[in-house]
């Protein structure tokens, strides 16, 4: 298996791996003025980059201890210790953090702040994963504006998150056995992301954040063969094709659209430029070594949250998550994805 392969093989397992298993706290502050229009809700569709509750208990490490340790306080089904983009991105709005579309029929109070559809492990094909792929968590969204959940009002004044994260990849990979033909395959993918951006955008929503792929190459499931010391350039050159056809399939829905509707979250150049200055900022904790995750497992096989028959712990955590950029294999920390947040504000304010 070639370093690629490996790399997109564990890494973008995503939850898989810890499913199998696997904003800095406050007050929201309104940032509407930012906006051309005045949003109060955000709808999610994606993996476990934005999923905030919705894979169910019985196949996620996000349920498991210790996720969860920094927000709530307790496994809430996030993958970190505490909040994820999907967070940052509803304060930023300011709007409460949209609610999982599993607790849709719980939680009717807290619809009007939007839905979050994400699910840990999927992409916008099917994966290794069983969750709905980003086809029908667009299907469940249609379905709610068909009963009259969310009207044409509500949807003109919100913001959709989505994210892809690497799913797709993986599984291609583990059913082929091969990354030769990868690149034909990074086209199709790009490809069906952009007719889902489309449908999402069909359906009446705004404005749609639209993320680009993270560097594959310096999640800690890659940097592991390094001692967590370097990132695997090769690998990330994959990861810049994706992101560059999809620049280009952005720039032309904006066209068609003609009110610049799609804005791209540089996730990559946010990543690189935290992990190149190890997070430094005013305020800001410096991430000594940000290519190590905080929580990891004692030997290769075992992942976070990984107990034994006894119940005995697989894995370790650092004394301080604030100080550790990635929480597991490919998960920011609470604190990695603040940091995230504040390099992708100059960009969210042209929402």
């Amino acid at each position: 298996m070639g370093t690629l392969q490996k790399l997109l093989f564990s890494s973008s397992f995503f939850s898989l791996l810890f499913l199998l298993s696997v904003v800095h706290g406050g007050h929201h502050h309104r940032h509407s003025h930012h906006f051309n229009f005045r949003p109060n809700k955000l709808f999610v569709f994606g993996d476990s980059y934005a999923d905030t509750g919705n894979t169910p208990k019985s196949l996620a490490s996000s349920w498991k201890i210790p996720y969860g340790i920094t927000f709530p306080g307790k496994p809430a089904g996030r993958f970190s210790d505490g909040r994820v983009l999907t967070d940052y991105l509803a304060r930023f709005i300011g709007v409460k953090s949209p609610i999982p579309y599993r607790l849709r029929n719980f939680a009717v109070n807290n619809l009007k702040y939007g839905m979050n559809f994400a699910y840990g492990g999927t992409g916008v094909f099917d994966t290794l994963f069983p969750g709905p792929n980003m086809t029908t968590q667009i299907d469940f969204f249609r379905q709610l504006i068909n009963d009259k959940v969310y009207n044409t009002t509500d949807l003109l004044s919100s913001v959709a998150l989505v994210t892809l994260s690497g799913n797709d990849y993986s599984t291609y990979i583990a059913r082929t056995g091969s990354t030769q033909a990868l690149q034909g395959f990074i086209t199709k993918v790009v490809n069906k992301y952009t007719v889902d951006l489309k449908r999402i955008k069909g359906l009446g929503v705004k404005k749609i954040a639209v993320c680009g792929l993270q560097p594959l190459g310096c999640l800690p499931s890659s940097t592991f063969a390094s001692s967590f010391q370097r990132c695997n350039g090769a690998d990330n050159k994959g990861v810049s094709f994706h992101n560059l056809l999809l620049k280009q399939k952005v720039a032309k829905l904006n066209k068609q659209t003609k009110d610049s509707s799609f804005l791209i979250l540089d996730l990559y150049s946010a990543f690189m430029t935290i992990l190149k200055n190890k997070g430094k900022h005013p305020g800001d904790s410096k991430f000594e070594n940000p290519l190590k995750p905080c929580c990891i497992g004692v030997s290769t096989e075992y992942s976070c949250g990984n107990v034994d028959e006894n119940g005995a712990k697989k894995y370790t955590v650092c004394d301080n998550p604030e100080a550790a950029f990635f929480w597991d294999r490919v998960h920011p920390t609470q604190q990695g994805w603040r940091s995230v947040y504040r390099a992708l504000q100059a960009t969210l304010k042209k929402l």
